[in-house]
C-alpha cells in the first residue's frame, strides 16, 4: 500500500472533463447548479457553466498558469468556486480551498506550504444575517505570500465595496477584480482539456492540524472520480437529474464529494451561510421542500441540535415543511447517536405512502476523500450503525497487537489491508520530506500478518457487528479511553448523554487522563450545560448511574465537571486529543485549525487546578 500502486497505468483523462460532461448527458438548458444563501437564489444550467469555465480557464492561460501550479481560493460556497476549481484542473493545475472564516493564521499554515500562483477571495461575505468584510484577512493572507503572482476579487456581495489599492502585497502581486482578470482571456479560446495520467494531483486538503501544522494531502484524478461516482450511483442511489445537497464549506472534503455530484448527472445544491437563518432550525427543512432537494447531507451535530430542540418540521408555524422530495439523509463528521436514528425517521422521513428516507451515516476522511464506511440502499437500517463497508475497500478492525477481530464484534482499529484508487497520491512537498509524512501518518503502526506489508491505519476506533455487518463507529484512535484497561469510545458516553440528558446538556467531551504521576487513566467529562439549567453535583451523580446501568461501571466518569464552551475545528469536530494532552500535563501548541482555540485557556486552568 506504501508507495501507492498505480491504477489504471497508461490510461489519461480529464478530470474536470468528466464533471463537466456526465455520461448521463443532460440536458444543456437544464440545471446543473443551484446556489443559495440566507437569502438570494441562483441557478446555473449546464451550458452557462460550461460556459463559464471555458472563459475562466482561458483566463487563467493568458495569466501564465499551467499543469503542476497550485491556485487556491479563500472562498465562500458559491458557483464561481466550483468555476475556478473545474478552470484550473482543465488545465492540470491543483486546487485548495479555504473558507473565509477561517484565520489568517490558520490559512496560511495551509497555503505557505503549497506555494499558489493565484489565489481567489470574496469581496464579502454573509453569515447569520450579517455582511462581513474580508478585506483585512485577504490582505493579510497575500501579503505574506510572495508566490502569489495574482489575487483576484469575486464580487460575492454585489455592490460592496472592496478597496484594491489598499491591499498589502508583493511587488510581483497584481490585485484585480474578477471581470478584470476575465478581459485578459482570449474570447475565442474554446473549451478544451488537458489529458493527463490517472495519478495527476487535481486537489490539495489538509490534516485537521489541531495540534501541529496541518499536513496537505495530495489527491489524484482518478481516483477522487471513480470513487465518487461508485459512491455516488451504487451507495447513494444518486440518479441523473437528482437534487444533491450537502451542507459544507469549500474546506471540509464533502466540498470536493459534492461536486463530483454533477459527474453523475445530478444537481449539486450549494449554500452558503448559517444553517439556522433565517428560519432558525426550520431553515435546512424548508430550503429542502423549496428546491425539492432529493438527498441532503449534513454533520451529525446538526441533526443532534434538531433532535435537542424537537424540531418538528411537519409540525412547524408559522411555516412547516413536508420533506417529500427526499430519498436520503447524509450524516458525517462523528458518530450518529442511536437516539438520533429515532428522531430522524420519526420526524424528518415523511410518512406513508413515501417509501421513507435512507439514513445514511457514514465515515471516511479527507486522508482518503471519500468513504471507508457507506450507506447502501438494499440493506436494512440499523440505529447506530453504518450500514457497510464501502464497495472494494478492505476494511476490518484490528486490535492494538496486530490481530483481526473484525469478526469478533469487539471494538478495535480500523485499518484497510489492500491498496485503493482515492488513497493520497503523495503529501505536498512532492519529494522525501512528504513521502516521510505520508509513511508516517498510515503506514507506522500496522503490518499484514500474512506479507509483513505496511497496511492502512486510519485512525479511528470501531467495531463491526457480524451479524448485520455495519460499523459503530466509537470516535477517534487518539481520543480512546482506557481506564483500567479497558478501551472504549468517547461516542458510547455521548449517546447516553443525549439519550437521557438532552434537555439539561448542550453537548460534551469525554476524554482520559494519564499524568505523569498516575498508575492509570481517569476518564473525565466536560458538560456544557444547556440554557437555562445548572451543573449539581446531583446531576453528576446522575449522569454516573445512567452510564453505570447503560454500559458498565468502568465506563463511569470519576470526574465530571462544567465546562463553558467545547473546542471545536474549523469544521466543526470535538478537539479531543489536545484537551486530553492539556490536562495529562503535555504541554502543546495548539494550532490555529481550533475554531474557539481561546476556550483551550479555561481547559490549562482547570489542568492547573485539578
Amino acid at each position: 500500500m506504501f508507495p501507492k500502486p498505480t491504477f489504471f497505468d497508461g490510461c489519461e483523462l480529464s478530470f474536470a472533463e468528466n464533471i463537466l460532461f456526465p455520461s448521463s448527458n443532460p440536458e444543456p438548458n437544464s440545471i446543473a447548479i443551484i446556489a443559495a444563501t440566507e437569502s438570494t437564489r441562483e441557478q446555473v444550467t449546464w451550458a452557462d457553466l460550461r460556459e463559464r469555465v471555458r472563459i475562466c480557464a482561458s483566463a487563467m492561460e493568458a495569466h501564465g498558469l499551467k499543469k503542476g501550479d497550485r491556485v487556491a481560493g479563500y472562498l465562500a460556497n458559491h458557483v464561481n468556486a466550483v468555476i475556478a476549481m473545474l478552470a484550473a484542473t482543465s488545465l492540470g493545475a491543483l486546487w485548495s480551498g479555504v473558507s473565509p472564516d477561517t484565520g489568517v493564521h490558520a490559512v496560511l499554515d495551509r497555503l505557505r506550504q503549497i506555494e499558489p500562483v493565484l489565489l481567489f477571495a470574496d469581496n464579502a461575505v454573509t453569515y447569520n444575517g450579517k455582511i462581513h468584510e474580508t478585506h483585512s484577512k485577504v490582505s493579510e493572507v497575500v501579503s505574506a505570500l510572495p508566490s502569489v503572482r495574482n489575487l483576484i476579487i469575486f464580487e460575492t456581495i454585489p455592490g460592496h465595496a472592496f478597496d484594491i489599492p489598499s491591499i498589502q502585497k508583493h511587488p510581483g502581486t497584481t490585485v484585480e477584480t474578477y471581470t478584470s482578470f476575465l478581459s485578459k482571456g482570449d474570447s475565442t479560446r474554446p473549451l478544451r482539456f488537458a489529458y493527463l495520467p490517472p495519478e495527476h494531483p487535481v486537489y490539495i486538503l489538509y490534516s485537521s492540524g489541531t495540534t501541529g501544522v496541518p499536513k496537505p494531502i495530495v489527491h489524484a484524478a482518478l481516483g477522487t472520480l471513480i470513487q465518487h461516482k461508485k459512491e455516488h450511483v451504487l451507495q447513494c442511489d444518486i440518479k441523473p437529474g437528482d437534487r444533491l445537497f450537502y451542507f459544507t464549506t469549500v474546506t471540509w472534503m464533502m466540498w470536493h464529494w459534492l461536486v463530483s455530484g454533477l459527474a453523475s448527472g445530478a444537481t449539486i445544491v450549494l449554500y452558503d451561510g448559517s444553517p439556522f437563518q433565517p428560519h432558525k432550525e426550520m431553515s435546512m427543512p424548508l430550503l429542502i421542500d423549496e428546491l425539492e432537494i432529493n438527498h441532503f447531507g449534513t454533520s451529525a451535530k446538526y441533526l443532534s441540535v434538531l433532535e435537542q430542540a424537537h424540531t418538528l418540521p411537519r409540525e412547524a408555524s408559522p411555516k412547516s415543511a413536508t420533506l417529500n422530495s427526499l430519498k436520503s439523509i447524509f450524516s458525517t463528521g462523528s458518530p450518529l447517536a442511536p437516539s438520533t436514528f429515532q428522531y430522524v425517521y420519526k420526524n424528518l422521513s415523511p410518512p406513508a405512502p413515501h417509501p421513507g428516507v435512507l439514513l445514511g451515516s457514514i465515515t471516511g476522511g479527507t486522508d482518503i476523500i471519500s468513504l471507508f464506511g457507506a450507506p447502501c440502499p438494499i440493506l436494512p437500517v440499523h440505529a447506530g450503525e453504518i450500514q457497510c463497508r464501502g464497495l472494494g475497500m478492505a476494511v476490518k478492525a484490528f486490535s492494538a497487537d496486530g490481530v483481526d477481530i473484525t469478526e469478533t464484534g469487539q471494538p478495535g482499529e480500523l485499518v484497510c489491508t489492500v491498496p485503493f484508487p482515492c488513497q493520497p497520491c503523495m503529501f505536498w512537498p512532492p519529494g522525501p520530506t512528504g513521502e516521510a509524512r505520508y509513511r508516517s501518518s498510515y503506514f507506522e503502526v500496522f503490518k499484514d500478518p500474512k506479507t509483513g506489508h505496511p497496511i492502512w491505519h486510519h485512525g479511528d476506533f470501531v467495531r463491526f457487528n457480524p451479524s448485520t455487518g455495519g460499523i459503530w463507529m466509537l470516535g477517534r484512535s487518539d481520543g480512546v479511553l482506557n481506564p483500567m484497561g479497558v478501551r472504549f469510545g468517547s461516542s458510547e458516553i455521548y449517546n447516553i448523554l443525549l439519550e437521557h440528558f438532552k434537555k439539561e446538556v448542550e453537548d460534551a467531551l469525554c476524554i482520559g487522563r494519564k499524568r505523569p504521576q498516575d498508575t492509570d487513566e481517569v476518564v473525565v467529562l466536560f458538560m456544557k450545560m444547556a440554557a437555562g439549567h445548572q451543573f449539581t453535583p446531583e446531576l453528576a451523580h446522575r449522569v454516573q448511574n445512567v452510564v453505570r446501568k447503560e454500559l458498565s461501571a468502568r465506563h463511569v466518569p470519576k470526574i465530571i465537571d462544567e465546562c463553558p464552551e467545547i473546542p471545536v475545528t474549523t469544521n466543526g469536530k470535538k478537539v479531543e486529543g489536545a484537551v486530553k494532552q492539556i490536562i495529562s500535563g503535555t504541554h502543546i501548541k495548539t494550532s490555529a485549525s481550533v475554531a474557539n482555540s481561546a476556550c483551550l485557556e479555561w481547559y490549562r486552568e482547570w489542568a492547573r487546578t485539578h
